[in-house]
């Protein structure tokens, strides 16, 4: 398995656990009463905010630690260059994920069009940012294993 296959399987497995550690622990203070409240309204934009900031802090720390203990493992370093390939693979991937994104941000407005509560708006967008960091993990696995 060559590096970025490894790097992308760390991605995927380090995204859904730190979304799903993050939602369980953020789940239980989740506000009881009106729907489109000012609390509420909080909640929602504080969830969003510190799990962006989660985690990117937690891919820094991840990748740092991938990064030691694959030189550790194999001897090598990582790669110091991309090749046309791993550009191209970055591309399709990132295309995937912006696509997966762009059309969770329509469903989340879509949401408030047929008058649906705030709050589904920002479930939908939410899942649809992780949704779209997992696509764009498993289209780079795929890809560097499948070709392009």
């Amino acid at each position: 398995m060559t590096y970025q296959e490894k790097k992308s399987i760390v991605t995927l497995i380090s995204s859904t656990l730190i979304f799903a550690a993050y939602c369980s622990y953020r789940y239980p203070q989740y506000p009881e009463g009106a729907l489109d409240s000012k609390e509420m309204l909080h909640y929602w934009g504080s969830f969003v905010l510190v799990l962006t900031l989660v985690s990117i802090a937690a891919h820094i720390v991840i990748s740092i630690i991938f990064n030691i203990v694959f030189r550790m493992t194999t001897g090598e370093k990582e790669p110091a260059f991309a090749d046309e390939l791993d550009k191209r693979i970055d591309l399709l991937a990132f295309r995937n994920s912006f696509a997966v994104f762009v059309v969770g941000f329509l469903l989340a407005m879509g949401s408030l069009v047929i008058d649906q509560p705030s709050k589904v708006m920002f479930i939908v967008l939410i899942v649809s940012g992780f949704l779209s960091d997992v696509i764009g993990s498993l289209s780079r696995l795929y890809h560097y294993r499948r070709g392009v």
